[in-house]
């Protein structure tokens, strides 16, 4: 067999035990069955790990997002709260159970939903909120939590970007009345494809579960992609810790770009996980054309940086509802870099390049 080789910022890694995963399955035929140990020892992994009583596995984390509305009985004529900078699938989320988006602005600090403003949406029709954790950033789950609990509203918690981050001594994805993970081929968990929806009420699982069955799972997470995570599962806080010292190296090292670059701030009480970094490249929060060109450069110098995502503040209306002007979405649409994480697994040294290179190239945009 060829030997595969690996760049300093691919990803997956190779990982033994992931080979060994694979030969297990092939060699006792569970990696073409319908069900066998591998799903059900993940749902068992995953219930422990994010302290809940029921996993259901499926095909990918943004069919996570619809399966958790639709366990909440969200369908037409509702309403679901979600950041006017967010993930664009769990905008077709909502539109997907025949919902209609409220957009609210995000807290520039965090790249996340702002909780202050949440407390100020109002709508008879409103039956969910979708909170994502991203880039580096954690939304303000107790609070959210305690505003979603007065009026009646069910949270989804997307943990996609963020699986072994902890808020309050909490895992996050724990703290929503359902948590979604994602594990497609970029994330920190991977198996090309997949994704999971945790949580405690039985009502919820039930809905998904009905809804999902069509004669088999039509959303399936297969047991050989299972196979290959829960030996990834068992080294997530390792490999986090590693990552979590490489963002602090790289941000000791663009301390002198505070004025041009503002990371994600890390508040306390959280300890986030590293799937994106992001930096607001403040010169293009009013000149969108300086932060494409900054990426250019960048990627042209090998470093793994990119645009963070569009956001929704350009919607029509005829499409979501807006609460308020959502001025930090559209800056952040347009000023977002983020660093991908593979680099955050490289040597130390290949990561405080990353830091120089930044130095380099923002000095010379602002100069």
């Amino acid at each position: 067999m060829q030997q595969v080789t690996h760049g300093p910022f691919d990803w997956p890694i190779a990982d033994e035990e992931v080979r060994v995963a694979l030969e297990e399955a092939y060699q006792d035929g569970s990696w073409g069955r319908y069900h066998g140990p591998h799903c059900e020892g993940l749902a068992e992994d995953l219930c422990e790990r994010f302290a809940c009583q029921k996993v259901l596995l499926c095909s990918s984390g943004t069919v996570g997002v619809e399966l958790a509305l639709r366990g909440f009985g969200a369908g037409p004529g509702d309403e679901v709260v979600l950041a006017g900078y967010d993930f664009p699938g769990n905008f077709r989320a909502i539109e997907a159970v025949g919902a209609r988006p409220v957009l609210v602005d995000v807290d520039p600090a965090t790249w996340c939903l702002d909780a202050e403003l949440l407390e100020s949406v109002g709508g008879e029709k409103i039956k969910a909120v979708i909170v994502s954790h991203l880039h580096g950033g954690l939304a303000d789950m107790p609070r959210i939590m305690a505003i979603a609990n007065q009026r009646g509203w069910s949270v989804v918690e997307d943990a996609c970007q963020q699986p072994g981050a902890s808020l309050g001594g909490r895992p996050v994805g724990s703290w929503g009345d359902a948590g979604v993970l994602s594990f497609g081929g970029s994330k920190l968990l991977t198996a090309g494809r997949g994704g999971a929806v945790l949580t405690s009420d039985a009502q919820v699982f039930q809905r998904m579960k009905i809804y999902a069955d069509r004669g088999n799972q039509a959303f399936p997470l297969s047991e050989l992609q299972a196979a290959v995570l829960r030996p990834q599962l068992k080294k997530l806080d390792l490999r986090n810790q590693v990552r979590e010292q490489r963002v602090a190296e790289i941000r000791q090292a663009t301390t002198e770009l505070s004025e041009w670059l503002r990371p994600v701030v890390c508040r306390a009480a959280t300890r986030p996980t590293y799937y994106k970094f992001a930096w607001s490249f403040v010169a293009a929060e009013t000149r969108a054309e300086l932060r494409d060109e900054l990426i250019a450069q960048l990627q042209t110098a090998g470093a793994p940086l990119d645009a963070g995502f569009r956001g929704f503040a350009r919607r029509s209306e005829r499409r979501c509802r807006k609460h308020g002007l959502l001025a930090w979405s559209e800056r952040l649409s347009q000023s977002t870099l983020v660093l991908h994480h593979p680099v955050l697994l490289a040597h130390k040294k290949a990561a405080l390049q990353v830091g120089q290179v930044l130095n380099h190239m923002v000095g010379q945009l602002v100069s």
